[in-house]
């Protein structure tokens, strides 16, 4: 996908929300839920303006950077080998923020529905999603898994990379499994997988680094 075909995808996106929260403006409570525990039981609320507004704004801004980063990484050669997965990549974040937001006013204005069973499962093809882009990532400043070893060999990169892949793939699997489960389960399913990869993920990148560097 282009990037100017990103571009309009995304502020079409950002557009509807907009527009769906001046419509939906006079029906929505003030303050509006917006964070669920574990048990899918409301434990957070925000005011109304920012319930509304705060998540297309971020979002708005999160482009702005996406867009920003490919011009200043001192890399970016690399990243326009994989440009278009990365496009595609932008694209996803921006629906997922706003599929979440969407969850949000449609709960405030009265529809119930286990909120975890909602996003998990979106959650879950994410993570799978972003597991095959760090297969296609080249080595770069901003995007992927960058610790002080991957971004100093092309080697470390790489196969750190390729073992990122079928983590994140096999974490997106137990996210979206996750959703049939609810409660700390889902939570556990979700987080713990994720968190584990990473820190596999620095510890193996090191490992690789030293291997190299004796050899």
């Amino acid at each position: 996908m282009t990037t100017k075909l990103t571009t309009i995808f995304v502020l079409i996106l950002i557009a509807i929300a907009v527009i769906a929260g001046l419509a939906l403006w006079s029906q929505l409570p003030d303050p509006m839920a917006s964070h669920w525990n574990e048990n899918d039981q409301v434990d957070g609320y925000m005011s109304k303006f920012w319930g509304v507004w705060m998540m297309p704004l971020v979002t708005l801004g999160m482009f702005g950077l996406f867009l920003l980063i490919p011009a200043i990484d001192p890399l970016k050669a690399n990243i326009a080998k994989f440009r278009g997965v990365f496009n595609l990549f932008i694209l996803s974040i921006t629906a997922f923020m706003l599929y979440i937001h969407g969850l949000t006013l449609a709960w405030n204005l009265g529809y119930e529905f286990r909120m975890s069973a909602a996003i998990l499962p979106f959650m879950g093809i994410l993570f799978i999603f972003i597991g095959y882009i760090l297969r296609q990532a080249k080595r770069n400043w901003f995007i992927g898994i960058r610790t002080p070893w991957t971004l100093s060999s092309d080697f470390v990169w790489d196969k750190t990379h390729q073992l990122g892949s079928v983590l994140f793939i096999a974490s997106g699997v137990l996210a979206f499994a996750g959703s049939f489960f609810g409660g700390s389960t889902a939570v556990w399913l979700t987080l713990a997988p994720v968190l584990g990869s990473a820190l596999f993920l620095v510890i193996y990148s090191y490992v690789l680094y030293q291997r190299e560097t004796k050899a």
